[in-house]
């Protein structure tokens, strides 16, 4: 047998298995888009950050909101019926403040309801886009956060209070810029905040308590805030999350390092309801029809 073929053969099968996983992954996903927009008779979007290997080279990538992606929501808001609803799954750190805006604006203007499902975390920008929906539907352990703006690593509020703490003498020539900018992007911030709450109902003295709470550094960045403080602070939130939503989220696995750091069996051993639901997030998972 040529040894040589055999090595290239390794090599041809080692760059075309992960892209063949890719498309198998890609289809797998839209089945389930298809059947959750079929049961809740909607257009499904989603905005899925997830730390994936890309080529044969298993090289991780870690993603946030950014402009591509309010460009392809944008698109899809566009093409969507001003009669039909829009759910959103949303499961990301953050991002850049313009894309999350514009993603939120867009959201705001559409006319039939807006559905949002936080299957685990939506950070920083994606509360903000969480902000715009009509509904916020939280799994029970999952977690938003505040979207105080942040210039580099450092969060705008904690730059205001070195200004409020210091003598302006005794302050160099850039922490005072830094400073500028802080009050403007946490004053832009917050009229966002309060203008898309009120836009979806909000009453405006609870929209600018609620716009203080999350601008204004009253928590750090990563402050996470459950379904339960989400709903004492008035967010429009639940915890009825469809099986569909896991099942799709089993379809976005998380890469590590060679070795998993965390394994189980996914299903749940005791309960009346667990062994039912697992089958059928299980049978969504692998195509078939939910029992």
């Amino acid at each position: 047998m040529n040894f040589s073929w055999l090595f290239w053969f390794f090599i041809l099968s080692s760059m075309l298995t992960p892209v063949f996983r890719q498309k198998l992954l890609e289809s797998q996903r839209r089945s389930v888009l298809m059947k959750l927009e079929k049961k809740r008779s909607s257009r499904v979007i989603t905005l899925i950050h997830r730390q994936e290997t890309v080529s044969f080279l298993g090289i991780p990538v870690s993603r946030y909101i950014n402009v591509d992606d309010s460009e392809e929501i944008l698109r899809a808001i566009r093409l969507t019926p001003s009669d039909l609803p829009i759910d959103l799954i949303l499961h990301t750190p953050g991002g850049l403040v313009l894309a999350a805006e514009q993603i939120a604006c867009a959201l705001i203007r559409h006319e039939a309801p807006v559905t949002v499902f936080v299957p685990h975390y939506a950070m920083s920008g994606g509360t903000l886009v969480a902000l715009a929906a009509d509904r916020i539907v939280m799994d029970p352990n999952a977690v938003l956060g505040p979207v105080d703006p942040q210039l580099g690593q450092m969060p705008a509020a904690s730059i205001l209070k070195v200004v409020e703490q210091k003598d302006i003498n005794e302050i160099d020539d850039q922490t005072l810029v830094f400073a500028d900018i802080s009050r403007k992007a946490i004053r832009q911030v917050h009229e966002t905040v309060v203008t898309i709450t009120t836009a979806n109902g909000m009453e405006k003295e609870k929209a600018v308590a609620l716009a203080d709470k999350l601008t204004l550094g009253t928590w750090t960045h990563d402050y996470p805030i459950g379904a339960e403080e989400a709903i004492e602070l008035g967010f429009p939130a639940d915890t009825e999350m469809p099986e569909e939503v896991y099942a799709l989220m089993m379809l976005y696995p998380q890469q590590g390092a060679m070795r998993p750091s965390v394994m189980y069996i996914p299903m749940p051993y005791e309960g009346p309801k667990g062994p039912r639901k697992a089958r059928a997030i299980l049978d969504l998972f692998r195509g078939g029809e939910a029992r």
